[in-house]
């Protein structure tokens, strides 16, 4: 796919109002010349989240998110980044531009989803047509506003009812064959791929239709779910089903509860557990994880509770381990035998359901307990083992005070290892403007302090004229300084959002974003003259680098006619 000009990231950006985009779906409050809210990223209590419409950027200081509009988006909203862009350039009025490859893929796609849309739609007039059907979603207590919610449909019997109605010319049978929606026998022959079953399209973050799952109507046919193959649309191990729903019934999700069937999201919704989501067909994959923490800080999944219901629960532990943030909780609630979601919430109700959640088993104690089932811990050769076997899972945990808690556990039942770090450790840095919570502003070289005046306000490299001489000056930061100056004199319309986002990936960016976070005192004329000076100051010293050269090359050997020219002019620059 074609790229889309820097030139028309830095327009888009400069026109878009991050405090409008953020603020439509976190409420923000004014502090000085930014804007401050509770993350929207982690779970907390304090406002740690701001928001510039100076820089057009984000950050937070409790999680470390940040970003500019565009990637604000595609965390919060789950797009990918040409979703993003094409949001952001449809609430300004600007057409993204793309060569004449891209539009076709455009189109491909689109026609695809169109497709996809049509069949949810063919599917949902089966429904309201086929008695049979109908008198099974009431014999399941099926509600017609949760049939209308989750656009529950039912395909027809036979092997070409979705062919007949939709496929009416080739290229029409390609797209519904390129959405899984067909099947093809040893002869060739195509077929409907969903047959007498109950359908459940399976939405993705912007809530069109990617795929669809099925489930039997006739207890006798197997399998009794079946979902959409792979897809350039759909990859099973990245979504969930019922995530859409999920999002449109709560302004802000506090958890998701994760369970294995359709049925057993949709009677959750039915009874007011309206935070329910399903993999499918597949184990809880890290894509999964990641998934569910960007929309939730906290995480229930349902298993059962027999072997393979806590082997499936392990999995989603191996899954989640190395996603644990601090702020971020997973539990894991084994159901009694014969007992699933729907039949308990049925039974219980909402509230009973609730109750249940709430004697759910941590994380902690599940991994603890899952590795020292067969450990003798009255012995040393069990704690021996029980601490090997808890090592690399431990190293996995990110670093912050759940990390540290959990090695702390495995000490108190081995006698293994060092305390863990006391909770000051994870106190945020004291800010040194704004009463918040921040990095306090270090002693900066003269090249730090280029860079931050820049990030600050980009449009001060543009005092600067080439040549750049301070580019020679062999001092750490230099080479990022030039670039720096480089890239705004080449993109003078750049904001400090979009360089952050332009330096995210490199090993700079960390550094970037510490900087751009720090207020400083003054404005735009003060910081002209600070950065003005400062750049004369490296000038100067890149003069007394050159010189210093010159006069080690004299007092090793003298100095040719054209090096005593140089150095008298550098000497009278110098003195200038």
């Amino acid at each position: 796919m074609a790229r889309i000009p820097d030139a028309f990231i830095d327009d888009l950006l400069a026109r878009t109002d991050i405090v409008e985009v953020v603020g439509t779906r976190v409420p923000l409050k004014r502090q000085g010349k930014e804007y401050a809210a509770r993350c929207p990223f982690h779970d907390e209590r304090s406002a740690s989240f701001t928001v510039s419409p100076t820089k057009q950027f984000y950050h937070c200081f409790g999680c470390g998110a940040h970003g500019t509009a565009i990637s604000f988006l595609m965390n919060f909203d789950r797009l990918e980044f040409l979703d993003a862009v094409d949001e952001l350039a449809r609430r300004v009025g600007m057409e993204v531009p793309r060569d004449t490859r891209q539009r076709n893929e455009d189109s491909g796609t689109r026609d695809l989803y169109a497709a996809l849309e049509a069949a949810a739609q063919f599917f949902r007039r089966q429904l309201a047509g086929s008695d049979k059907a109908r008198a099974y979603v009431e014999r399941r207590n099926i509600d017609p506003a949760i049939v209308e919610r989750y656009a529950i449909g039912y395909a027809p019997d036979g092997f070409g009812g979705l062919r007949d109605a939709l496929g009416t010319d080739e290229r029409r049978m390609q797209l519904l064959e390129r959405a899984g929606l067909f099947s093809k026998n040893d002869k060739g022959a195509i077929y409907d791929k969903f047959r007498d079953r109950l359908m459940f399209p399976i939405h993705d973050r912007r809530g069109r239709t990617i795929a669809f799952g099925g489930r039997v109507i006739d207890p006798e046919d197997s399998p009794k779910y079946l979902n959409s193959p792979e897809t350039a649309l759909f990859h099973k191990g990245r979504e969930l089903y019922g995530l859409w729903q999920a999002r449109q019934a709560n302004a802000k999700l506090e958890r998701l509860v994760v369970v294995e069937g359709y049925m057993d999201v949709v009677a959750l919704a039915q009874y007011g557990v309206t935070q329910a989501v399903a993999t499918l067909g597949t184990a809880t994959t890290p894509d999964h994880a990641e998934l569910l923490f960007r929309n939730a800080p906290d995480v229930y999944f349902c298993f059962d509770g027999d072997r393979a219901g806590r082997a499936a629960a392990w999995k989603a532990l191996e899954s989640v381990l190395p996603r644990m943030k601090d702020g971020r909780q997973a539990f894991f609630l084994f159901l009694p035998d014969g007992e699933d979601p729907d039949s308990i919430v049925r039974k219980d109700g909402a509230e009973g359901f609730d109750a249940r959640l709430r004697e759910a088993t941590p994380l902690s104690e599940f991994f603890y307990a899952q590795l020292t089932a067969d450990v003798n811990l009255g012995t040393l050769d069990g704690k021996a083992r029980l601490a090997e076997r808890c090592k690399p899972f431990l190293a996995q945990i990110p670093d912050g005070a759940f990390g540290d808690l959990m090695k702390q556990r495995l000490t108190e039942l081995t006698g293994l290892g060092a305390r863990a770090s006391t909770p000051d450790t994870h106190v945020p840095a004291q800010r040194t403007h704004g009463g918040g919570r921040g990095t306090p502003a270090p002693k900066r070289s003269l090249v730090r302090s280029a860079i931050g005046l820049l990030l600050q306000h980009p449009p001060l490299a543009l005092a600067l004229e080439p040549p750049y001489t301070f580019a020679m000056l062999r001092q750490p930061g230099v080479g990022l300084l030039a670039e720096l100056v480089a890239l705004v004199r080449e993109r003078p319309d750049i904001r400090t959002g979009a360089i952050l986002e332009i330096f995210a990936e490199r090993e700079e960016g960390a550094a970037l974003q510490k900087l751009a976070m720090q207020s400083l005192p003054g404005e735009e004329a003060s910081w002209r003259a600070e950065f003005v000076d400062a750049m004369a100051q490296l000038e100067k010293q890149t003069l007394q680098q050159r010189i210093d050269e010159l006069q080690a090359k004299q007092r090793e050997g003298g100095l040719d006619t054209r090096d005593k020219e140089e150095m008298r002019a550098l000497l009278a620059n110098l003195a200038r």
